[in-house]
Parts: C-alpha cells; sequence; structure tokens
C-alpha cells in the first residue's frame, strides 16, 4: 500500500491516491488540480521515506472535485448566574478533492483509477 501524509490547508493528512478528501477552502475551480509539494513522509510499499521536514522530490497530484460546506457546529456560551448566554452556529467551507498520483522525483509511484463521483448532495454533508 503506498500512502503519503501532506500538508494541505495548514492540516497534515494522510492520503491514497484514488480517494477523496475534504480540505479547506481553496481557491481552485472545480476540475482544476492542486499539486501539494509539502510531503511529510511517503510509504511506498513498506519502503518508508521521512522528510527533515519535507520529503525532497515528492509530490501529490490532485483533482477539485467541489466546493461544499461542512457539518453545522454550534458554539454555546454561557456564564453561570449571570444571565449570559450566547449561541452561535458554524459551517466550514470546504474542497473536495480527488488525489490522483503520488510521485517520487517525477516517476508516479502510487496511481489511482479515473472514476468521476457523483455531486455532494447537502444530505450527505450533514448525515
Amino acid at each position: 500500500m503506498t500512502y503519503a501524509i501532506v500538508e494541505a490547508a495548514g492540516k497534515q493528512l494522510w492520503v491514497e491516491a484514488g480517494r477523496f478528501y475534504d480540505i479547506d477552502r481553496q481557491a481552485v475551480e472545480p476540475d482544476g488540480t492542486i499539486n501539494f509539494d509539502k510531503v511529510l513522509l511517503l510509504n511506498n510499499d513498506g519502503k518508508t521515506e521521512v522528510g527533515q521536514p519535507h520529503v525532497k522530490g515528492a509530490t501529490v497530484e490532485a483533482t477539485v472535485m467541489s466546493h461544499l460546506r461542512g457539518k453545522k457546529v454550534i458554539v454555546y456560551k454561557m456564564v453561570p448566574k449571570k444571565k449570559t448566554r450566547k449561541k452561535q452556529g458554524h459551517r466550514q467551507d470546504l474542497t473536495r478533492v480527488m488525489v490522483e498520483s503520488i510521485s517520487l522525483n517525477g516517476k508516479v509511484i502510487a496511481k489511482g483509477e479515473a472514476a468521476k463521483a457523483l455531486p455532494v448532495s447537502e444530505a450527505e454533508v450533514d448525515a
């Protein structure tokens, strides 16, 4: 199994080729591509390369599938005995990306299947 740990949108993410992931909103149109150059760890069938801080020559290529919003989070603050209550909601803007390939020094070591994803409905996100 080939996988990589990349830094995407300020967070670390374990990615495999052929799978989709939701990351914080990126300024790329749907069907556009994103290259993640900040690869922190690369595992190629048991052979692990750890970067210091990044693996040199390693890239992960992903295609933007769609933009969506995450599940609603309720933030409720209360000060006891002071009659102070504050209720606020938040929905994070997300970008769904499909990881197409993982490459090292220009050579593709993992390639995902060319499967088109179905459109994302709001019911899927809230479930």
